[in-house]
């Protein structure tokens, strides 16, 4: 898909009728995320932005006190076979599932089923970062036997995964200068957090290396050696993990900067007007390269894809 699909689309109750705001909101979801049943004590303030991708659905979500539940009425009536996980950013909640209670506070991640019940509780409001992911597209992810926290501000274990996952979400779902958001690393990194010791180290090490170019990705030296050292693992290894998949980390790492590139030049952003400047952020050593490799990549030139000003 191009990154101009993975624009973030805005859904709000703020100023909608009062006696409407629940149901419209319940109904959003329904097509957006999860099918819920709402309740709320006062008229309900709510604002998500969402992005869909072919087998996942991103969300950053901002809301005064309410409380949440997917019964099986619920389920019966808006069924999907997939996994969600909920990153919290702000306000303390509770997740309640035939397992027991448990609270959480920002920065704890929780994976659960979407078509097992499940309660959740926010007295004070919330903010957070939302990925479902259908079932289809994880298919090393077992059934879950409860639901999976992980801290995504701590140290060590599972933290790196929930913090990479924490950061390419929130980048996508931001309203202004998002970032296109890699889908196979989404899903590697929820197969990770879901999998736990049980995930297979091939699907770990894919995760990290993918997480680890996401985040230098600007960075025009980046490559396999550099990688391949930061998750503690060899070149050649790397290597044949990346081409298990169909493609080298040369190939990987270009793709991911013309996704980029594209995003900033469709956005128009003022910093960034030419050409030049949008290739030199991406990485790009050489505007003739880059504009080269762009249109062969999109099947556009890269001036026709910005804004008035672009050279």
């Amino acid at each position: 898909m191009l990154p101009a699909d993975q624009a973030p689309r805005g859904f709000s109750t703020v100023g909608l009728p009062a006696a409407c705001r629940v149901e419209l909101w319940e109904t959003h979801n329904a097509t957006a995320l999860v099918g819920l049943d709402v309740r709320a004590g006062h008229p309900l303030i709510a604002t998500e932005l969402n992005v869909r991708l072919p087998h996942s659905d991103l969300a950053r979500v901002a809301a005064s006190a309410h409380m949440v539940r997917r019964t099986r009425n619920v389920i019966d009536r808006s069924p999907t076979d997939a996994i969600a996980v909920y990153l919290t950013l702000r306000g303390d909640a509770w997740f309640e599932s035939a397992e027991g209670s448990r609270s959480l506070r920002p920065g704890d991640l929780l994976i659960c089923e979407t078509d097992r019940p499940f309660a959740r509780g926010f007295s004070h409001g919330l903010e957070e970062l939302v990925v479902k992911a259908e079932r289809t597209a994880l298919p090393g992810v077992p059934p879950l036997s409860g639901p999976v926290v992980a801290s995504f501000r701590g140290k060590g274990g599972s933290s790196q995964y929930a913090r990479a996952l924490a950061t390419i979400t929130g980048g996508s779902t931001r309203a202004r200068q998002h970032r296109p958001a890699d889908e196979g690393t989404v899903l590697d990194l929820i197969t990770v957090l879901a999998g736990g010791r049980a995930t297979p180290p091939t699907t770990a090490h894919r995760a990290a290396a993918r997480s680890y170019i996401e985040e230098h990705l600007t960075n025009p030296d980046l490559g396999a050696e550099e990688v391949a050292a930061a998750i503690g693992i060899s070149a050649r290894q790397l290597s044949r993990i990346f081409a298990a998949d169909g493609t080298s980390i040369p190939r990987h790492i270009l793709s991911r900067r013309l996704h980029l590139a594209y995003t900033l030049l469709a956005a128009g952003e003022p910093t960034s007007p030419t050409v030049a400047n949008v290739a030199a952020r991406c990485g790009f050593t050489s505007v003739t390269y880059f504009s080269h490799t762009f249109r062969q990549h999109f099947g556009h030139r890269a001036s026709d894809i910005c804004g008035k000003g672009c050279a």
